[in-house]
C-alpha cells in the first residue's frame, strides 16, 4: 500500500523531488498548467514502449491511481473514480444527483457551472445563485449561510478560487450547511495545499494543474453519502457490475465511485497520475505548501515594493499559490506580453489583472525582477 509522506521529509527527498522537473524559472501559470515532472513523462513513454507489444494492464494502472488518490484525498480507494477531466467529473456528479438545489457561486469557474446549469435544464435539479455583488467576492460560510434555503441539497465551490486565490474555508462551510451535500471542486489546491477535504462529500480534480501530472488526468472522489443520492445517469457500461458479459441486457451499477464509469479510460493517464502523486507523497503535499508560501509571501512583497496593487488573499491561511496584481489603466495585456518577451509566463484575467501562480519549485531569486518588470512603467 502507497503511503504518502506525513513527516518531515529528509533533505535527500527534497532535493530529489526538486530535480525531477525540466520546466523554466519562467513558469508563473501553474494555475494554468503544470509542467510534469520528468518521471511523469517517463511513466507515458514506459507505458505506451509496453503497450506496442501488447503488455498492457488496465485494471492494475487503475488501481495504483486509485490507492495514491486515495492517500491524498483521505478515502477509501472505492470512493475514488478516474476521470480526463475537471469538468466531466462535475457533469457526471451533476447529472447523478437525484433532484433537489446546488447552491453555487456566478463567479465559479465554468467548469463548476455549465455541469449544473445543463442539468437544470434537463430538470434533473435546480441551481441557486449564491448572490454577490462582484464576481471576485470570497465564497465564505457566512454567504453561505445567508443564501441557505429549506430546498438547498448541495453546495458547490471551488477549495481555491480561480480568479482570486481565495482558498475556502471548507470547515466552515461544512458548519453551516449541515448535511447537504458539499461538492468541492479542488483543480487549484489538489496537491499544492494541504486541506481539510474530509468535510467534502465529493472532491473533484483535473492533474494537469498543481498535481502536474499532465493532461487527461484527475479523480472524483464520492462518499458513501453521496451515492446514497445520486443515479447513474451518465455512466456507461464500464460503470456496471459483470462488464465483460455481452448478453444485450441491463447490468445493475457497480457499488461505491465506479459506478460513475463511462467507458474505458487512458491506462497511460492513470500511470501518468499515479506517477505524479507518487512523487508529491515522496516529500508529502505539507512540504510543498510550505514552499509555495514562501515564494508567494515573497512576490506580494517584491510587487508591494515595485508599486504594484495586489489584490489577492495576504493571509497565508485565505490563499493557496495564487497572487494577483492590478493596474487600473487596463494595461494588464501589454505587462503580459513584455513578461513573455522575457520569458515569464502568468495569464491576463480581463484588461487589469494579471495572475502570477508558483509552485514548489520556483526559484526565489528572479521574482524581485519579475515583480519590477511587470510594474515598471509602459
Amino acid at each position: 500500500m502507497f503511503t504518502p509522506a506525513k513527516h518531515t521529509p529528509s533533505a535527500t527527498a527534497v532535493e530529489e523531488y526538486l530535480h525531477a522537473f525540466a520546466a523554466t524559472s519562467g513558469h508563473l501559470d501553474f494555475a494554468r498548467f503544470g509542467p510534469p515532472s520528468l518521471g511523469v513523462g517517463a511513466a507515458a513513454a514506459g507505458f505506451w514502449s509496453a503497450a506496442a507489444e501488447g503488455d498492457v494492464d488496465e485494471a492494475a494502472e487503475d488501481l495504483r491511481a486509485r490507492e495514491r488518490v486515495a492517500c491524498l484525498v483521505g478515502v477509501p480507494a472505492t470512493d475514488v473514480s478516474l476521470v480526463p477531466s475537471t469538468s466531466l467529473g462535475l457533469f457526471h456528479v451533476a447529472f447523478a444527483l437525484r433532484g433537489g438545489e446546488v447552491l453555487v457561486s456566478r463567479g465559479e469557474f465554468p467548469a463548476n457551472l455549465y455541469p449544473w446549469w445543463r442539468a437544470e435544464e434537463l430538470g434533473i435539479l435546480r441551481v441557486r445563485d449564491l448572490p454577490a455583488a462582484q464576481l471576485t467576492a470570497p465564497v465564505t460560510p457566512e454567504r453561505i449561510a445567508d443564501a441557505l434555503a429549506p430546498t438547498t441539497t448541495a453546495v458547490a465551490v471551488s477549495a481555491v478560487d480561480f480568479r482570486t486565490g481565495w482558498r475556502a474555508d471548507l470547515a466552515g462551510i461544512r458548519g453551516v450547511i449541515g448535511d447537504r451535500l458539499l461538492v468541492v471542486d479542488a483543480i487549484q489546491a489538489a496537491g499544492a495545499v494541504d486541506m481539510p477535504f474530509e468535510h467534502a462529500d465529493v472532491v473533484i480534480a483535473g492533474g494537469q494543474k498543481w498535481l502536474r501530472a499532465g493532461w487527461g488526468t484527475g479523480f472524483v472522489t464520492v462518499s458513501p453519502r453521496a451515492l446514497a443520492a445520486m443515479s447513474p445517469r451518465l455512466s456507461g457500461w464500464t460503470g456496471v457490475e459483470r462488464p465483460g458479459e455481452y448478453d444485450g441486457t441491463r447490468h445493475p451499477a457497480l457499488a461505491g465511485a465506479k459506478h460513475l464509469g463511462l467507458t474505458n479510460g487512458s491506462p497511460a493517464s492513470a500511470r501518468m497520475l499515479a506517477a505524479a502523486l507518487e512523487l508529491i507523497g515522496s516529500v508529502g503535499v505539507g512540504l510543498i505548501e510550505q514552499r509555495i508560501s514562501e515564494r508567494v509571501e515573497a512576490l506580494i512583497a517584491h510587487l508591494d515594493a515595485a508599486g504594484a496593487e495586489v489584490v489577492s488573499p495576504r493571509p497565508p491561511a485565505d490563499r493557496a499559490g495564487i497572487v494577483v496584481a492590478r493596474w487600473g489603466d487596463g494595461s494588464a495585456g501589454e505587462r503580459r506580453r513584455r513578461l513573455a518577451a522575457h520569458g515569464v509566463t502568468v495569464t491576463v484575467h480581463g484588461d487589469d489583472r494579471l495572475r502570477f501562480s508558483l509552485h514548489a519549485t520556483t526559484e526565489l531569486d528572479g521574482l524581485g525582477a519579475v515583480a519590477e518588470l511587470a510594474s515598471a512603467p509602459l
